[in-house]
């Protein structure tokens, strides 16, 4: 999800991407930040800055998994509770600024085995839990790992290199890849309706597949 830089080129977070989509007068922040979890972002105070600049009208866009899984004392978060928690307090920091909440499952690894046959799942029990979390919260729930699992099977092994920091990096995406990416989010906020739909360019077209597949 992060706003890249040259520096990391041609490293390119959905949230760069999202800027072809959205309706001319929409202003987009991004605060996301590579190897974060709810819980890493939580300690480092990440959420307390939105807050300072959340206001009654705006959207948080809420993404986390690829993190919270790791082995790691600094990030993990247990699914089925810490995880679901942290992801109440950003729900909750939306609400109490008059902003609209919305989760995001993440998408997913660039997984294949030897025969090139795409393995799903990479997330284990994450994208359930933000489901499960949305439901609980009355949130609305875009399920990017379900659509995304679809997409690379569909694509297969060697297409989908093109859209990923191939090769070492099957997790973060090139510019081909956050645009598609960003477009497949930018279909299911149209499928929500307003207010959400009232985000995008009322022209909305969605890039897919390796050229320009529109609808």
């Amino acid at each position: 999800m992060k706003f890249n830089k040259a520096s990391t080129y041609p490293q390119t977070g959905i949230s760069q991407a999202m800027l072809l989509y959205l309706a001319d007068g929409v202003e987009m922040k991004s605060y996301a930040q590579n190897g974060r979890s709810t819980k890493s972002f939580l300690d480092e105070g990440r959420l307390a800055l939105m807050e300072k600049e959340m206001k009654e009208g705006d959207y948080l866009f809420i993404q986390f998994g690829h993190n919270d899984e790791k082995d790691d004392p600094a990030r993990h978060t247990d699914p089925d509770t810490t995880f679901k928690e942290n992801l109440m307090k950003f729900i909750q920091a939306a609400r109490e600024n008059g902003a609209y909440p919305v989760l995001i499952t993440p998408i997913a690894r660039r997984h294949f085995n030897d025969q090139g046959k795409f393995l799903p799942g990479s997330h284990g029990a994450y994208p359930e839990a933000v489901r499960q979390t949305g439901k609980e919260a009355g949130v609305p729930v875009i399920d990017l790992t379900a659509i995304t699992e679809t997409y690379l099977n569909a694509v297969g092994d060697l297409a989908s290199k093109a859209y990923f920091m191939w090769p070492g990096d099957n997790t973060h995406l090139k510019p081909e890849g956050a645009v598609i990416m960003a477009g497949f989010l930018s279909e299911e906020l149209r499928k929500l309706g307003s207010p959400y739909a009232d985000l995008l360019d009322s022209k909305n077209v969605v890039i897919e597949n390796q050229g320009l597949d529109v609808s």
